[in-house]
């Protein structure tokens, strides 16, 4: 395993383990309790995560048969959040929480074994290994910031943050490219304090579309868990404002974001 693979798959270890300490917390009611996603409760959240964490594992273990999978999951039509959710929807808290465990051990023992130079199959285009880990990593923090929000738990944030903000911004062209647009040519910079102190500058450090401020704002609005009314980012330029507002930096179909208003700024972490 390379040293950068290597750093990723710990930070993604340690980002499960933050979760894990507010799994561990949970009361048997939390577990129901309706998240800032809507329709999706606590168990909801922990289920999607567990199942996608062991489809992770199968398509870096096993290519040919991940691929296949995938196939017959297109050809059959199903629905695949549905699939995710129906787990944890029929068992117990225990049983979720177990699952959840075993799901995020197996993808740290199947990503230390991974080739780095290879690539992975994923529900959309292969991946490097870098970004297929960086991916899981920011899943594992977007999900379980919804329960942290919806149960008022403590999980501070720390410069793990630096791999969701770099998907962020390399996602910005599938933000327009998933809603039949077209990306600007304008480039952007955005400029990023982590949690503790230091200036990240991602993008085209030349760039006058400029995006700035905590990289706890920036992240919550890229994973859309924060509508950027709710933030103090300070956005300049045409491009920069337009792409602030349909910022996504996980695969899928748009998702609704979060309401204007429906976060109140000392309530980030």
């Amino acid at each position: 395993m390379s040293d950068a693979l290597e750093e990723i798959v710990n930070d993604l270890e340690a980002e499960q383990a933050a979760l894990g300490k507010v799994l561990d917390g949970l009361s048997d009611a939390d577990w129901d309790t309706q998240t800032p996603a809507e329709g999706w409760s606590v168990r909801d959240q922990v289920s999607h995560v567990a199942y996608f964490d062991e489809a992770a594992t199968r398509a870096m273990q096993d290519r040919d048969a991940f691929k296949a999978e995938i196939q017959e999951l297109m050809k059959n039509a199903g629905d695949l959040e549905a699939v995710t959710l129906e787990r944890g929807r029929s068992g117990t808290a225990g049983e979720l929480l177990s699952w959840w465990r075993s799901a995020s051990s197996g993808l740290i023992a199947a990503a230390r074994k991974v080739d780095p130079a290879g690539r992975v199959p994923w529900y959309g285009p292969d991946m490097s290994p870098a970004s297929f880990i960086t991916a899981r990593l920011m899943e594992t923090w977007a999900h379980g910031l919804d329960i942290v929000d919806a149960v008022g738990a403590d999980r501070p944030d720390t410069d793990r943050l630096r791999h969701v903000a770099f998907i962020g911004v390399r996602a910005r062209p599938y933000s327009y490219s998933v809603r039949g647009k077209e990306a600007p040519e304008a480039t952007i910079r955005v400029e990023l304090t982590s949690p503790s102190g230091e200036t990240w500058v991602l993008g085209d450090p030349d760039a006058t579309d400029v995006v700035r401020g905590t990289a706890t704002d920036f992240c919550r609005v890229a994973t859309q868990r924060r509508h950027v009314a709710d933030t103090d980012l300070e956005v300049q330029g045409a491009a920069a404002k337009e792409w602030i507002e349909i910022a996504q930096a996980f695969a899928g179909p748009p998702g609704p974001g979060r309401r204007p208003g429906q976060f109140a700024p000392e309530k980030q972490a």
